[in-house]
């Protein structure tokens, strides 16, 4: 069954209206007709309903509820993604991927090493892309929370934040002692926590002074294993390995 997202302004139980883009989705990309069911979360109240198709025009759909859903599908684990910026179309990946797999947001980080400089006009609007595609790869995963793109960081302002987390793990081609196996399971041994930030580096890898800022901080480097992982690799590794290890089951 398919789901849309729709925003409060939109729940007038028992009615939800559709508007948007995801109108013209609806009738002339999938089709849909009258008495046809489709699932509706709500973007502030993350509520889920299964609801019926009972009328539409070019600006509309007006559904009517059926069942109110109380499934829980995301994770009792907030992983936030902080990225270094890579070149092409490698974020829509990212983004898709992660988003997929239960990430909670993903923040654009601007590092030493990154070929990739965006202007301010540039970046907005690389932001707005990423956030729909975010929001399509959560439609399609069934999740009741799109992640949030966050505007571009430098890494000084990333340091800043490792103290919100319990804990920042920063993935780095020169560490070849502590794994992320190995303090996945010290932090699951310790408190299971719940909310993890993670670093990646763009395509050049993080350079030596930004891993001395790190270090200075409660930050674990680790190795991601015997072989590099490119930078549109190591994010969806990461995010699958942590929720492996700290996700509740049930």
């Amino acid at each position: 069954m398919r789901q849309f997202f729709v925003e409060e302004a939109q729940v007038y139980k028992p009615y939800i209206d559709i508007l948007g883009t995801d109108v013209n989705h609806i009738l002339h990309v999938l089709r849909l007709k009258k008495g046809e069911n489709i699932q509706i979360v709500n973007k502030q109240t993350h509520e889920q309903y299964i609801v019926e198709i009972i009328q539409y025009d070019e600006q509309k759909v007006t559904t009517q509820i059926i069942q109110k859903l109380e499934e829980n599908v995301e994770s009792n684990v907030q992983i936030d993604i902080y990225q270094g910026i890579p070149k092409s179309d490698k974020m829509e990946w990212i983004i898709q991927k992660t988003t997929e797999l239960g990430a909670s947001s993903i923040i654009p980080t601007a590092m030493e090493r990154c070929v990739v400089k965006l202007n301010e006009k540039d970046a907005k609007k690389k932001i707005e892309r990423w956030q729909k595609i975010a929001e399509g790869a959560a439609k399609q995963s069934k999740r009741t929370k799109i992640p949030t793109i966050e505007p571009i960081i430098k890494i000084a302002d990333v340091v800043k934040k490792i103290q919100e987390y319990d804990a920042f793990i920063v993935a780095y081609e020169e560490e070849n002692k502590q794994t992320l196996k190995n303090v996945l399971q010290n932090i699951k041994e310790a408190n299971e926590p719940l909310k993890i930030g993670i670093l990646i580096g763009p395509e050049g890898g993080i350079d030596k002074k930004e891993i001395m800022q790190l270090q200075q901080t409660n930050a674990k480097i680790v190795t991601l294993g015997k072989r590099i992982l490119r930078t549109e690799t190591a994010p969806i590794v990461m995010t699958a390995n942590i929720m492996y290890e700290l996700e509740n089951e049930e």
